[in-house]
């Protein structure tokens, strides 16, 4: 299963740049490690519990991507009652938003309630890896999950190069 997922991933990506290929390989490959990790709000532990933003933070870290980043402490209902975009902001710190087709190591966001709340790897799109509330660290198709199609924002990137499609 992971060497299919990893070989689907690597056909969308075979036009970029090599150094771009391989970072975004890597991402998958270590989104992929955490598969079936529970769900706990700010974990970020492997095996132990994450919940999606933290899962963001440390898949892209440990993907060598990003360096290790703090994020302020958050209760697990604030997009519920406030419309500020601290998720949004946390992405952004490192990535920036695309106006194309989700690419394998992309991020997918997704509004829920009032602000920007939840976030997922691309692998092959429409296939995601995230944390979701009760499941853990699971894949989904991003496009076949009606909750999730209905409230996905847009696709952020950390590749400048990646704007650019074939």
């Amino acid at each position: 299963m992971i060497a299919d997922v990893m070989l689907a991933a690597l056909a969308l990506i075979e036009h970029l740049p090599m150094e771009e290929q391989q970072q975004r390989l890597t991402v998958v490959q270590e989104a992929l490690c955490w598969l079936g990790t529970p769900y706990a709000h700010q974990g970020r532990v492997m095996g132990a519990g994450v919940d999606c933003g933290m899962f963001l933070a440390e898949v892209f870290e440990g993907a060598g991507v990003i360096p290790h980043t703090e994020i302020e402490d958050y209760p697990h209902d604030w997009h519920q009652h406030r419309e500020e975009e601290r998720y949004l902001a946390n992405v952004e710190r490192y990535a920036h938003q695309v106006d194309r087709a989700p690419l394998p190591g992309d991020i997918v966001l997704y509004r829920f309630d009032k602000a920007i709340s939840h976030g997922a790897v691309v692998l092959a799109w429409p296939q995601i890896i995230h944390s979701y509330i009760r499941l853990g660290v699971v894949l989904d198709e991003g496009l076949r999950n009606h909750i999730l199609r209905e409230a996905q924002v847009g696709v952020w990137s950390m590749w400048p190069s990646s704007e650019v499609t074939a």
